[in-house]
């Protein structure tokens, strides 16, 4: 059976969604196994147990969270040749894709990038599926150089589920971590104070477009998200705008989600942005332009002038709260 592996990203202890990610789907693929690097390893072996992994690789040095990649890379290259997993999984994240591009180069082996799916290659090997031209394309690669390929894979692209009975086997590792060569380091960690449910695993989310016309105006999707309980969201041209941080970018340069209800407001539906929204459940939008793209996606589509329509949305859903 094809030994699969995860690098499971931790934070304070707990993985993070994606690392169980792909534990579920690497259950499908093979064997799973983890491996968690820093400070609070050994208190995730139990939730990557849960999702399928048979065997956790845990150091908790602290290098692996203070020093960019680099003794990531040196533990992972190592571990590579030593035990010969057939795949490598990563999240999309920013640490992953520099430590997994790191490695792809020190092992001479494949590194597929925004992977959506993998899977059993025909004539052997892996397949893995890949959107392009803003996800309007679907690609497949079959890479066939030496060595396990890497594969990072885009959030929110497979469903965590938990293994009822599962549990992992704890190999801790105890491996020399070298911190004297230079390297970037983290020299300060600041914890973003937010309100209401996170972006990433909202069940209702409220998002924002240019076609709100100002920043000001961005007050009416803040006060429709609070009403529902939902968490809020913006498109890349309001993110440019700087109207938005970053943080709550939905689409193919920010964040995949895949809520329950997606209320998209003054979003034309550029491709950009609907690859990375368009696995909600139900989507609704609201937009002046009845030809908008966002309508040939949406479940409910309401035509009109949002400043008036999300401001009577909110006040009856105030109303009929009490």
């Amino acid at each position: 059976m094809a030994r699969i592996w995860v690098y499971a990203e931790t934070v304070e202890g707990k993985p993070k969604s994606v690392a169980l990610e792909l534990l579920t789907k690497a259950r499908d693929l093979g064997e799973p196994e983890a491996v968690a690097l820093g400070p609070g390893a050994s208190a995730a072996v139990e939730s990557l147990g849960k999702h399928g992994a048979r065997v956790v690789y845990a150091h908790e040095d602290p290098a692996f969270r203070d020093v960019l990649a680099s003794p990531a890379v040196d533990l992972l290259e190592k571990l590579v040749q030593k035990h010969g997993p057939d795949l490598l999984l990563f999240g999309m994240t920013y640490d992953s894709r520099d430590i997994a591009s790191r490695l792809s180069a020190r092992l001479g082996t494949a590194l597929i990038a925004n992977a959506t799916d993998v899977g059993p290659g025909q004539g052997g090997g892996w397949a893995v599926v890949s959107p392009i031209f803003g996800g309007s394309t679907l690609v497949t690669t079959v890479p066939r150089t030496q060595g396990p390929p890497i594969v990072l894979v885009r959030p929110k692209a497979f469903a965590a589920q938990p293994l009822e009975g599962s549990a992992a086997r704890v190999e801790t590792l105890t491996d020399a971590v070298d911190t004297s060569r230079p390297a970037p380091r983290v020299l300060k960690r600041e914890k973003e104070e937010a309100q209401g449910p996170r972006l990433d695993d909202a069940a209702v989310i409220v998002s924002g477009g240019r076609g709100l016309g100002s920043p000001e105006n961005f007050k009416l999707v803040d006060d429709l998200a609070a009403q529902l309980g939902a968490a809020v969201g913006a498109s890349r041209a309001v993110v440019d705008a700087g109207w938005k941080p970053y943080a709550f970018q939905v689409g193919q340069t920010g964040k995949t989600v895949k809520p329950t209800v997606y209320i998209a407001v003054g979003i034309s539906g550029a491709m950009q942005h609907t690859v990375g929204m368009k696995g909600a459940r139900t989507i609704i939008a609201i937009n002046k332009d009845p030809e908008a793209p966002i309508f040939k996606l949406a479940d409910l589509g309401v035509v009109g002038d949002l400043n008036r329509l999300v401001p009577q949305l909110t006040e009856e859903l105030r109303k009929r709260k009490g």
